[in-house]
């Protein structure tokens, strides 16, 4: 389940981590930015379609697609940019967002997959998860950092360094594979302990305020439904349902049951019914994650200093993801907050904007500027963005039924990804202001040549 956390995390990360090479490469650029955009974008889109598809595409489908989508550009940019250098720079610099994009899609699919697929397994395995996503940083930086040192070509240590991602991907996936038919998995993903019977489609009843709906799991398409009640009834084998003025007939053939797909108003019903109930666990993890990119890759990259040089970004991010991967360890500890003291906590965070903005402007001379300070509000931010970034995922699985818990995750990503474009963008926006005296080459600019 670490791994999990892993193989979603690692290629992005990848990307961004080599950020001495892209500096070198695209000099003048924001090449960091311009990546943490494409990958904003095309993620929350990738989170709202895949929460869209929940109810019809199967799960594993769903993963295995994300991994296929996340390993492709590792490899084209690794043989085709780095080892061949087949492109101009132009050419590269738009090679390299279109590959962050298709990366943002698949491993976005992959993460919001993931987190439905683990609200259904105990809350430690969760944990797990999270803790993988900060084991990626970890992974990534220290392999960085090594290739960096013991091999002086730059062209050769990013190469190999792409090597090594590509190979931990490849292992996060066969796992995969292997762990999803293990009996364990099988056990709390199945219908009986998600409080179904087993052989044909089962329903459970449910009331909120008022309003009657069932959960159906049919085992032969992978598929969880929430229909509103209006009438019922019900046979040895067959269940047949009035929903939304629908009629819905259950236990009937697999390619009929494809038909039965629940309509837009049903949909936006079960996710209101999930989200009522989570509802602060989700504004928590939006202003978490919002804060973070404000900040991360973005303006630490732009972190400079006269004797570590390009040194000091890379060290900078290392220290953030290692402070994260202990921040999310620390999510394990055995408390209960309420979602509104998770938020009050997430809000605070913003204290850390004004102090990192300090570290990097003005452009010549910066409030802050010894390389301690940065790398003192990183581990702090990190420890905390862990921490924070996990609590309201954790628990906000066990605040619904065992059969809305796949619902719940989706639903989490999608506030999880939008923190992640809010942040983002006002990252990008505020480029200008933090680096006033670099010059700036935007998407638009790179697009016409340098």
């Amino acid at each position: 389940m670490l791994l999990a956390g892993v193989g979603f995390l690692l290629p992005y990360n990848s990307f961004i981590t080599d950020v001495d090479y892209l500096h070198h490469k695209f000099q003048g650029s924001s090449i960091v930015f311009d990546m943490s955009l494409v990958y904003i974008v095309v993620a929350l889109v990738a989170v709202i379609l895949n929460n869209i598809l929940v109810e019809r595409i199967s799960l594993h489908t769903r993963i295995t697609v994300g991994y296929l989508f996340a390993l492709s550009p590792l490899v084209f940019v690794s043989v085709f940019d780095v080892w061949l250098e087949s492109f101009t720079t132009r050419q590269a610099y738009i090679v390299n967002l279109f590959s962050v994009g298709v990366v943002a899609f698949g491993c976005t699919v992959q993460q919001s997959s993931f987190y439905g697929y683990m609200g259904m397994l105990p809350k430690r395995y969760t944990q797990g998860v999270m803790t993988g996503e900060s084991t990626a940083g970890v992974i990534i930086s220290l392999s960085r950092i090594f290739t960096k040192l013991l091999i002086s070509n730059e062209r050769i240590n990013t190469l190999i360094f792409f090597l090594v991602s590509i190979t931990m991907e490849m292992l996060c996936f066969l796992l995969h594979l292997i762990v999803r038919r293990s009996r364990f998995v099988l056990y709390y993903t199945g219908p009986t302990h998600r409080g179904h019977s087993l052989g044909k489609g089962h329903d459970i009843g449910s009331e909120v305020s008022g309003t009657g709906y069932r959960v159906h799991h049919d085992v032969t398409t992978e598929e969880v439904r929430f229909v509103m009640v209006a009438t019922t009834s019900p046979s040895d084998d067959v269940t047949d349902e009035f929903t939304g003025g629908t009629y819905v007939r259950f236990g009937v053939p697999k390619d009929k049951i494809r038909r039965s797909w629940p309509g837009l108003r049903d949909m936006f019903l079960h996710r209101y019914i999930v989200a009522r109930v989570i509802w602060a666990y989700m504004l928590s993890i939006a202003v978490t994650y919002s804060i973070t990119l404000c900040l991360f890759p973005g303006l630490e990259s732009e972190i400079r200093n006269p004797t570590l040089g390009e040194w000091l970004p890379i060290l900078i991010m290392a220290t953030f993801n290692m402070a994260d991967f202990v921040g999310k360890i620390l999510a394990a500890l055995p408390y209960e907050w309420t979602g509104g003291h998770l938020l009050l906590f997430s809000c605070l965070r913003v204290v850390f904007i004004p102090l990192l903005v300090m570290c990097v402007y003005p452009s010549s001379t910066p409030t802050l500027s010894h390389p301690a300070w940065p790398c003192l509000f990183s581990l702090l931010m990190g420890v905390t963005n862990g921490y924070f970034g996990s609590v309201p995922m954790i628990q906000a699985a066990g605040k619904v039924p065992p059969e809305q818990r796949e619902l719940a995750g989706n639903t989490m990503t999608v506030s999880y990804m939008t923190g992640l474009m809010l942040g983002s963008a006002v990252a990008y926006a505020a480029y200008s202001f933090t680096a006033p005296g670099s010059n700036t080459h935007t998407l638009t600019n790179i697009t016409t040549g340098y």
